[in-house]
């Protein structure tokens, strides 16, 4: 099997449209009548990754191979749907059409008992949700474990020297499993900063909070308990507790209570964070003979961005692939089947072109001026603005075809090298 086909990565988009799009869903009627056959999405409101929550929108499903983020597979679903419902189907689609063997790679939306029941037969690695009791049990117990000297230089070569872990086997969801707690040193910094910010936001509030209560007048000791309590429900990481409630008269010479407390904080809360703080758990059903090192799982997981990069390129308004103009459910499906196909012929030339540039071990200057072995496909288009057909006293010529251009040329398919040499 081709190495760029060992790992596949599946992610979701959103794309949010700006019509009404009334067609309404009738799933009730359709099971009544047991009416089995393909339907167009529904454009509903859902989770949008475009931050645009008040428009309708429809959902893209994208896999794509490790090396060259070529595009394997695409689907388009409706605009409400949840990927925890979906990405163990469409995997199981997935592999129903190819015919070769792959491990699939996938964020946490992935990981629940009825998912990894569906997908059993598949090889996967994915993220363990932080929501599963075990997976908070062992982030809060376990220590990952110290680098040896001798690691240190490996783990550097391959990027991963602020990168510490440890394995657990694992059995959940019925699927024994090989989880990874990782420790990043820089995600761990960045979750203790937040941490020191949002003490100290709380703090801020908690002392607004505590002048409140303690100078308001209550007509019984339930009602100042149940604003005592009402405002902790609003505190995360500090706690108003009471320490007396005194019985008063008001100036009306009415019987009144008022409630003398302090702000402490959670300790246990603020610890349970800060021992979060950085760690993540990788899981794999790859175990005993066909077990992965470590590092390869965690340098697999990172390239998870490679979908991403996909929805970039078909999100990018210099590209005009953002924007639609038509109205028909199937014809929304129509363009983004277009788009991703535009997608995968990027990418193959992308790839093609970084291989050779690899093979002749020569770089090319990229946007900076910077000599590169990995640029973008969009980059040479620019490169090539540039160049014009000129017919000057009958006499044709191509202006500003640099060496370097030329040298570019050389390395693209002869049906390219003939519109300029």
């Amino acid at each position: 099997m081709s190495s760029y086909l060992k790992y596949s990565h599946l992610d979701s988009t959103s794309f949010h449209l700006d019509g009404e799009y009334k067609r309404e869903e009738d799933k009730e009627k359709q099971e009544e009548e047991k009416i089995i056959k393909e339907r167009p999405i529904f454009i509903k409101k859902g989770y949008s990754r475009d931050h645009r929550p008040d428009l309708k929108q429809c959902v893209l499903d994208l896999i794509t191979s490790q090396d060259g983020d070529i595009p394997l597979f695409v689907r388009v679903g409706d605009g409400n749907e949840s990927d925890k419902a979906v990405f163990g189907k469409v995997l199981v689609e997935f592999k129903k059409q190819i015919k070769f063997d792959s491990i699939m790679v996938c964020d946490s939306a992935l990981y629940g008992q009825e998912n990894l029941q569906l997908i059993q037969h598949l090889k996967w690695i994915t993220r363990v949700p932080m929501t599963i009791k075990k997976a908070k049990e062992l982030v809060q117990n376990i220590e990952v474990e110290e680098v040896k000297d001798e690691d240190k230089e490996k783990r550097s070569d391959l990027n991963l020297e602020s990168y510490t872990w440890k394995e657990e086997i694992v059995t959940y969801g019925g699927i024994k499993q090989t989880w990874l707690i990782v420790l990043s040193e820089k995600r761990q910094k960045s979750d203790l900063e937040k941490l020191e910010k949002q003490l100290s936001q709380e703090e801020k509030k908690s002392q607004k909070f505590l002048k409140e209560i303690q100078s308001e007048e209550f007509e019984h000791p339930q009602a100042a308990r149940y604003k005592l309590k009402a405002i902790n429900k609003k505190l995360r990481l500090l706690e108003i507790k009471e320490v007396e409630l005194i019985e008063t008269y008001s100036k009306k010479k009415e019987k009144i209570y008022k409630m003398i407390s302090l702000i402490i904080k959670k300790d246990e809360e603020i610890s349970r964070k800060t021992k979060e703080a950085g760690k993540f758990i990788l899981a794999t059903n790859l175990v005993e003979e066909n077990k992965l090192e470590a590092s390869e799982i965690l340098i697999t997981y990172k390239n998870q961005q490679s979908t991403e990069r996909g929805f970039r390129f078909l999100k990018d308004p210099l590209f005009f692939t953002d924007s639609f103009f038509v109205e028909k459910p199937e014809r929304i499906e129509t363009m983004l089947f277009l788009m991703s196909l535009c997608l995968l012929i990027y990418n193959l030339g992308q790839r093609e072109l970084r291989n050779c540039l690899k093979r002749v071990k020569k770089g090319i200057n990229n946007q900076v001026g910077k000599v590169t072995l990995r640029p973008t496909l969009r980059w040479i288009f620019q490169c090539f603005q540039g160049i014009h057909y000129v017919i000057l006293n009958g006499v044709k010529q191509i202006v500003n075809l640099t060496e370097e251009r030329r040298f570019i040329l050389s390395l693209l398919p002869a049906s390219c090298q003939r519109y300029y040499l």
